[in-house]
Formats: structure tokens, C-alpha cells, sequence
């Protein structure tokens, strides 16, 4: 396998999967032809004539936008599937040592192309990615992603309280060196990468920290990440440390951290005033199912989000997430909605991982749609049976990993994986 090889696509002949623009579903082509433009951007997208003078660009596939991750851990990419007890312990155990290990710049460096060769491989072209505490290591992880064509929200993990010494930064050091990278790389390469700050939670966070993110997010006009709402434990801490506020969210709020391109991970416990605050504010929501289950935090409830119009998307959360795979997370998302009363569909939830995640990030110009001017951000999924019936086909993507799998990545029409380097 391999990653950033050269190959440009013109255009395409085969069965095709169109995003729908605003509401969760697809327009299924097919037999269509798709021409890409040198800037990577789709100049023709039709159905074939018949007869078409273009084969098959890959028999036995479908095309389809790429998936868009809106949560996960790149310092915790090496320690997924590591037990340790639910989330405060399971930080305590395993992460926070292993985050640690980010600030010896060889480990950082080495971890970051496999980060990266782990989202290609499963068809992520685009993702919201927390780094370590380290500058440095965040400096090499924006420069693995330029360097083999990840589109990204890549931010700092702001901490400064409640973790061991060797993770934490000074709030004035964090956000000096937060200001630092977003001013190297937010807008990079006509936005594909770009700077998001990125409290940890409130409980790694002193006010100082929290008030300070919020003013450099809106002074530079960046997006935020964060979680909230994810363990019990950890909500009674925050209420412990934020005795005044009335609830988590408020915390977030009160510091001026919510606004339309803030993104909050998890949301498992979130109360139905909370619900309506996010809503108000214009967030947006990244689901984390498998991650949810790993450490037994509880279930977030889509029905929460559908009913109030609020921006969706799925995230890996790795490392409590234990894949890297989009698929996957949308059949643990399925899970999850059967046992929240939540009503959805394979073909839903796929959406959610690729034009949805798109709109979280912010991204939706760019990538997540297939569209005549958009950049070509594609995958080519394997598919056995091209002809079934639309229902089957999605849920033979979302659920027979076993059958079926990504067999190359592409960003802007550029081949950035492509199965066992053939």
C-alpha cells in the first residue's frame, strides 16, 4: 500500500452515488460519465450515452465522495482497543502516557504517516483532527497532511490543569503557539487545511484558557472542536469546577466558545435546554457511536439532533474509537439509533459520514458533494453486485465490510491511496 502517488484522474465511466445537497439521502447513477479538469474539479457529470466510447473505468465498483471524520485523536492512534476503564481513568491510564510520548518529535513523526495512511486507506479524504499538547508534534502533523493531500481541521489540544505536568501548556504558551500554526497553516493550499482551537474539555481547561481560545477563534475567524457530554464522572467534575454555571454547555458558552463553526464531540447527556442552546448557537455535532460503547459512556440520541435541524456528522473518535473506518461507525451509528428510539437508514447514515461531515467541518464547498465545479474528492468502493436494488446497495456498504472496501482514494482527482499499491 501507498499513499500520494501521482496519478491524476480525467474522467470516469461507472456506477456513481450523488450526495443530496441539504437532506440526508443520494442520487444513484448507474452509468455515468465524470470528467475532472487539471485543477481537480468536475467539469462534466452526466449519464453515459449509449453507446458510451468510454469503458469502465473500474468494473465491479461504485463511485462515491469521500468520508469526512469529525472527530478523532491523532496521539491516540497507536493505543486503540487499550481497556483501562471508563473515560476520566481511561485518560489517566493510557492516554495521557501515551500522549506524552508526542513531545520526542521522531515518535511524532513516524505516527503521523501512519495516521494518515489509516484514514486514506478507509476512504477519508477529509477529517477534525485533535492533536497532542505539543506544538511541535502538531507541526509535523500539518506538514504529513499537506504533504500526502489530507484535506483537515488540525488543532492544538488545549490543556492546563487535571493531566500530568509533561501534558500540559501555560495558557499563555498554548495560545501563543496556537496563534503561531494558525498563522502557517489555516488556509493552506485554498483551504484544505486549516487551524481549529481546540479545548480538550472544561476540565483540562482553566477559565483563562477557555476565555482566551474563544478570543483568538473569533479575532482569527477559526472553527472551534471540543467535547462535552460524554461520561458522567466528567459532568459531575465540570459542575464542580464551574459551581456558578448552569450547565456544561454553559460553560462552553459563557467563555464564547459556541457559534456556527463550533463542533462538539459526543453529546450523550446533553439535558433538552442544552439541546436547544446548541441548536440556537448554530453548532454542529459529531457522533461518536463506537467510541461511545468502548468505554461504556452511554448512547447519544440522533433523534435529538434530527428534530432540531442540527448539523450532523460521524466521527472515529480514535483512539476509543477502535477503527478508523467511517463504514463501520456508521453501522455502530445504526446500533445506536435502534436503541435511542431514533429512526434512521443505512443509506442516511452514510451520507452523515461523507457530505454531512462535510458540512460540520465547513468543508461543504469543497468537499462531501459531487457537483459540476466542485473538487473531486472521491472513493471507489468495491461492490460485487452493482445492480441491486438502492436500499440493498446501501446496506451492503454500510454493513459487509467483510465483501466490500475502499479500493482507492482520490483528492481533487489526485490518487492519494489505492489497495496493495497496485
Amino acid at each position: 500500500m501507498t499513499i500520494a502517488l501521482p496519478m491524476q484522474l480525467r474522467q470516469i465511466r461507472g456506477t456513481v452515488l450523488i450526495p443530496l445537497l441539504d437532506q440526508p439521502g443520494f442520487k444513484l447513477v448507474p452509468d455515468a460519465v465524470l470528467v475532472i479538469d487539471d485543477s481537480g474539479r468536475i467539469s462534466e457529470l452526466k449519464t453515459a450515452p449509449d453507446p458510451c466510447p468510454i469503458p469502465e473505468t473500474k468494473p465491479g465498483c461504485i463511485w462515491m465522495p469521500g468520508f469526512v471524520d469529525t472527530h478523532l485523536h491523532f496521539p491516540q492512534s497507536r493505543v486503540v482497543g487499550s481497556a483501562s476503564g471508563p473515560l476520566l481513568e481511561w485518560l489517566d491510564e493510557t492516554i495521557f502516557p501515551e500522549e506524552a510520548r508526542f513531545l520526542d518529535a521522531h515518535y511524532a513523526r513516524m505516527v503521523a504517516d501512519e495516521f494518515c495512511l489509516s484514514m486514506l486507506s478507509q476512504g477519508t479524504v477529509a477529517a477534525a483532527v485533535y492533536s497532542s499538547s505539543a506544538p511541535s508534534a502538531t507541526q509535523i502533523l500539518f506538514e504529513t497532511m499537506a504533504r500526502v493531500g489530507l484535506r483537515g481541521l488540525v488543532g492544538l489540544t488545549l490543556m492546563d490543569r487535571m493531566a500530568p505536568q509533561r501534558v500540559l501548556l501555560d495558557a499563555e504558551k498554548a495560545l501563543g503557539a496556537a496563534r503561531e500554526l494558525a498563522e502557517q497553516w489555516h488556509g493552506f493550499d485554498g483551504g484544505r487545511l486549516e487551524f481549529c482551537i481546540t479545548p480538550r474539555f472544561a476540565i483540562s481547561c482553566t477559565p483563562k484558557l477557555l476565555k482566551g481560545a474563544a478570543k483568538l477563534a473569533h479575532e482569527l475567524n477559526l472553527p472551534v472542536q471540543t467535547h462535552i457530554s460524554e461520561n458522567q464522572d466528567e459532568i459531575d467534575t465540570v459542575r464542580q469546577l464551574f459551581p456558578k454555571h448552569e450547565s456544561y454547555l454553559d460553560v462552553y458558552a459563557r467563555a464564547g466558545l459556541l457559534d456556527g463553526r463550533s463542533i462538539l464531540a459526543h453529546c450523550i447527556h446533553l439535558s433538552d435546554d442544552e439541546w436547544d442552546l446548541l441548536a440556537d448557537k448554530g453548532c454542529s455535532v459529531s457522533h461518536c457511536p463506537d467510541s461511545n460503547f468502548f468505554l461504556g459512556s452511554g448512547q447519544m440520541a440522533l433523534h435529538k439532533v434530527q428534530s432540531r435541524g442540527i448539523e450532523c456528522g460521524l466521527g472515529t473518535d480514535v483512539g476509543a474509537g477502535r477503527t478508523f473506518s467511517l463504514r463501520r461507525i456508521a453501522a455502530s451509528a445504526y446500533d445506536t439509533a435502534l436503541l435511542t428510539g431514533s429512526q434512521t437508514t443505512a443509506e442516511e447514515l452514510l451520507w452523515y459520514a461523507s457530505r454531512g461531515g462535510a458540512k460540520v467541518l465547513g468543508m461543504d464547498d469543497r468537499t462531501g458533494r459531487l457537483e459540476v465545479g466542485c473538487e473531486a474528492d472521491l472513493i471507489v468502493m468495491k461492490q460485487s453486485d452493482t445492480g441491486l436494488k438502492p436500499a440493498r446497495l446501501f446496506d451492503s456498504l454500510v454493513f459487509q465490510h467483510d465483501q466490500n472496501g475502499v479500493e482507492a482514494t482520490y483528492v481533487r482527482g489526485r490518487r492519494v491511496y489505492m489497495k496493495d499499491g497496485s
